[in-house]
């Protein structure tokens, strides 16, 4: 059992720094929720429960309970987390690229995203659990994540906007659906339609496929 985990909130003794509890408490609420998602991204909601989270954080279920409210409020602290996930991921930045257009600015969107999806196992989970299942997790879980995407795109395109005539929403919908087609298949099967996505030269031609897509659209 961790350190972390053995601090309760209430000070043994009037000795206690307030400062330390609060830095005790902040690390084992951590503690829960990065075991809360890794269980979740190995096991998914059918091994996801209070004590299989307190087993692998190495803590009192008490605490889970204490902090979170329970197995409901720890599902919402990890679709909270979301957001961070896409803010770490897909940074506010150009990252050294001029986003003179919009078409600029999805091609950015749309690598960052391949990149992203394809490093974390549990969005991937999230991704595949949309299409699969319909239950009440999952669908914070993924309302989260999509909400987290398009307060990106708001918050990069300032004054770029797609052709006249181009229906954004769906076009970008199909764009996102089939990068997380391709990195679901990868996971699966190495490959996606009879293109090979198993080495990084694999994943380079399917980067260079999806920027002319992007292109072709918005120019």
């Amino acid at each position: 059992m961790s350190d972390a985990a053995l601090i309760l909130e209430k000070p043994t003794s009037a000795s206690v720094d307030p400062d330390r509890r609060i830095r005790n408490r902040l690390s084992t609420e951590k503690l829960i929720l990065e075991s809360a998602k890794t269980l979740l991204a190995e096991h998914g909601f059918q091994g996801f429960g209070i004590n299989a989270v307190a087993r692998r954080a190495g803590c009192d279920k008490q605490l889970i309970y204490r902090y979170y409210g329970g197995l409901d409020g720890l599902v919402e602290a990890i679709g909270a987390d979301l957001g961070s996930w896409v803010r770490d991921r897909i940074p506010d930045d150009s990252g050294g690229m001029f986003l003179l257009t919009y078409g600029d600015l999805m091609e950015r969107l749309a690598l960052l995203f391949l990149d992203a999806l394809r490093a974390d196992p549990l969005m991937r989970r999230i991704v595949a659990w949309e299409v699969s299942e319909q239950t009440e997790q999952v669908r914070k879980l993924s309302e989260a994540r999509s909400k987290a995407l398009a307060a990106w795109i708001e918050r990069m395109r300032g004054s770029l906007a797609p052709p006249k005539g181009v229906d954004a929403v769906a076009v970008n919908a199909i764009i996102l659906a089939a990068i997380q087609h391709l990195v679901l298949s990868a996971a699966i099967g190495g490959q996606c339609a009879g293109l090979s996505l198993k080495s990084e030269k694999d994943w380079d031609k399917a980067a260079t496929g999806l920027k002319r897509i992007v292109r072709a659209v918005y120019g």
